[in-house]
C-alpha cells in the first residue's frame, strides 16, 4: 500500500480531526496520526493512504465514516471498576449522600458515563447501585452511556466479556454479578443491562445538555481518560458543557493523571482519599482561558517531549460554537417573538450556566410583562426559565413555569414538546405522550414533536407506534438540508437528527 504522507497532509488530518473529534494530535504525536490513518484506510475504502486522507479532507462525511474514523483513532482500554479508588468514594460516599437526599422525596439519580467505550464503565455504576439500593426498582434511574465510536457501542450493548475486562475484579463478584458461558466469556444479566442506554454523542460536535439526547439536568458525569486526548479548546468548550449538565452540586469523574487548573476554574476541587472529584457548587465558575500547561493534556502528559520548531503547522481551528439554549419560544412559523434587553441579559447568563443570576433576571422580566401585558416576551420569559429549571433539576418548579409559558403563548409546539419532556422525566408518560400530541395537532411539521413520540414511544415498549413517528420525522427532515438547524433541538442539524432516528430504528435502542 502506497504511504507516502507528507507534513503538510499529517498536518490538515490533525486538525479536521481536532474540529471534527476532538481528538488532540500535536506535532509530536503525528507519527501516531500516521500509523493510526494507514489501518484505517482500508476500512473507509482505499489502499493508498495519501488519496485516503485527501478525501476526507475534501469530503463531508456522514456519521458511517466518521465511526470508522473514530474506531481507529480512540482508544478502547477500559475493564470493570476501574481506578477501584473512584468507585470505593462513590459507593462510600457520593451515592449514600444522593440516595439519602432523595429517598421519599424525588427519588431520581440521573448518572452519564460520557466516553464509556466498550460499557464496562457504566455497568460497573450499574451494578454498584443494585448493591447499594435494595428499593432500586422504585427509583427513577437513569445511566446514560455514551461514545463516538459506534463500533464499541455496539459492543457494549452485547453486554459480552473476555477475561481482560476483569482484570482486578474478585472471583466471587465476577460469580455473582455475571453469567459465565461456555466459551469462557462473561454476560451481564439482562436485568443490568436493561438500567444502562447507550447512545452515540460526539463531545466536540453534539449539543448538551439537551433533552433530545437526555443529557440534561445530571447528577454524576463520569468523564475519564477522555479529556486528555482533546486539545484546550475543546477542553474547554467540554468541560464549560459539562458544568451546564450537571445539577447544581452534581459530581464530575475525571482520571486522576486529568486534574487540571482548567477544571479547578469551574468547579470545587474535593480531595477524597485515593481520588479528586469536582463538584458543581453556585459559585460562578471563573472564566476558562487555556493557557501553557493549564490544560488537562499537559497534565497528563507532562513527559512527552516539546514540539520541534520550524515545522508545518495545523490549520487554526475555528472559533468555539457559543452555547446553544433551548429554541422553545420559536414559534411553529419560524419566527422569533421580538427581544428585550432584559431577556438578552437574562440569556447570556444562562449560556454562560449563571442558573442564579438568569433565574433573578427572569422572574423581574416576567413580573414586568405580567404588569404590561406583552404576552410573546412573557412566554419566552417563561420557557427560557423552564428549561434552566429543569437543566438545575428542579422539576416541580419547571413544571410550574412550564405551563405559565403555555398560559401567555397557547398556540407554540415547541412549549408543548418543552412541558411533555419534564412530565417525562417525572414517570407521567402517558401525559406526556397526550402532551405531545397536543403540539403535533398545533404544528404538525414540528420535527422535534414526533421525534420526542418516537423516543417515548419506544421506551414505553410500542416499537410500532414509535417506528411511525420516526419515519413522519424522517420525512419532515427530508425536506430540509443536511446542515440545516432543526427547530427546537437545540443546535442539531437535520443531517445529525436523521441519523440519531436511524441509528434507533437499525437497533434495540439500548
Amino acid at each position: 500500500m502506497p504511504s507516502r504522507i507528507d507534513d503538510q497532509q499529517i498536518s490538515f488530518l490533525s486538525a479536521f480531526v481536532s474540529r471534527r473529534l476532538g481528538l488532540h494530535f500535536p506535532q509530536k504525536r503525528w507519527p501516531d496520526l500516521r500509523r493510526l490513518i494507514t489501518h484505517a484506510a482500508p476500512d473507509l475504502g482505499f489502499t493508498d493512504v495519501a488519496a485516503c486522507i485527501r478525501w476526507i479532507l475534501s469530503a463531508h462525511l456522514g456519521k458511517e465514516q466518521l465511526e470508522v474514523l473514530a474506531s481507529h483513532l480512540t482508544i478502547g482500554e477500559t475493564y470493570f471498576f476501574r481506578e477501584q479508588a473512584s468507585f470505593e468514594m462513590l459507593e462510600s460516599r457520593i451515592l449514600p449522600d444522593l440516595i439519602s437526599a432523595r429517598r421519599g422525596k424525588d427519588q431520581r439519580l440521573r448518572i452519564w458515563s460520557a466516553g464509556c467505550s466498550t460499557g464496562e464503565e457504566p455497568y460497573s455504576i450499574a451494578i454498584l447501585l443494585g448493591r447499594l439500593m435494595p428499593d432500586l426498582k422504585e427509583w427513577n434511574i437513569t445511566i446514560l452511556a455514551t461514545d463516538i465510536n459506534g463500533r464499541a457501542i455496539s459492543k457494549a450493548k452485547q453486554g459480552i466479556y473476555g477475561e481482560w475486562s476483569f482484570r482486578g475484579v474478585p472471583e466471587d463478584s465476577k460469580r455473582r454479578f455475571f453469567a459465565s458461558s461456555n466459551d469462557g466469556r462473561y454476560e451481564v444479566p439482562y436485568a443490568t443491562r436493561e438500567m444502562v442506554s447507550f447512545s452515540r454523542i460526539n463531545l466536540v460536535e453534539d449539543p448538551y445538555p439537551s433533552p433530545a439526547n437526555n443529557t440534561s439536568a445530571m447528577d454524576i458525569i463520569f468523564c475519564r481518560n477522555v479529556l486528555m486526548y482533546f486539545g484546550a479548546r475543546q477542553q474547554q468548550q467540554v468541560i464549560r458543557k459539562f458544568r451546564q449538565t450537571l445539577q447544581d452540586g452534581g459530581w464530575l469523574v475525571v482520571s486522576p493523571c486529568e486534574t487540571s487548573p482548567m477544571l479547578s476554574a469551574c468547579f470545587e476541587t474535593v480531595s477524597l482519599p485515593g481520588a479528586i472529584f469536582y463538584r458543581k457548587t453556585d459559585r460562578a465558575p471563573d472564566r476558562i482561558a487555556p493557557s501553557p500547561g493549564s490544560d488537562v493534556t499537559a497534565h497528563a502528559a507532562r513527559h512527552l517531549p516539546q514540539e520541534p520548531p520550524g515545522q508545518p503547522q495545523p490549520l487554526p481551528e475555528p472559533p468555539l460554537p457559543a452555547m446553544e439554549v433551548a429554541e422553545a419560544e420559536v414559534r411553529q412559523d419560524g419566527a422569533s417573538a421580538p427581544g428585550t434587553p432584559q431577556y438578552d441579559e437574562a440569556l447570556a447568563l444562562f449560556r454562560q450556566g449563571l442558573y442564579n443570576d438568569a433565574e433573578d433576571k427572569i422572574a423581574a422580566l416576567f413580573d414586568n410583562c405580567s404588569a404590561t401585558g406583552d404576552l410573546q416576551v412573557l412566554g419566552k420569559a417563561a420557557a427560557l426559565m423552564t428549561q434552566m429549571l429543569a437543566n438545575r433539576g428542579d422539576l416541580v418548579r419547571a413544571l410550574e413555569w412550564s405551563e405559565k409559558a403555555i398560559l401567555a403563548d397557547k398556540l407554540n409546539a415547541g412549549l408543548y414538546c418543552l412541558h411533555a419532556t419534564i412530565l417525562q422525566e417525572q414517570g407521567e408518560a402517558a401525559q406526556a405522550i397526550t402532551t405531545l400530541k397536543k403540539a403535533i395537532y398545533l404544528d404538525p411539521h414540528y420535527v422535534m414533536a414526533h421525534f420526542a413520540l418516537g423516543m417515548l414511544t419506544i421506551r414505553c415498549g410500542q416499537a410500532k407506534e414509535a417506528g411511525r413517528h420516526f419515519n413522519n420525522a424522517l420525512s419532515l427532515l427530508g425536506a430540509c438540508q443536511p446542515s440545516d438547524s432543526v427547530p427546537g433541538s437545540e443546535g442539531l442539524t437535520a443531517g445529525r437528527l436523521s441519523e440519531i432516528i436511524a441509528s434507533t430504528l437499525a437497533g434495540p435502542g439500548r
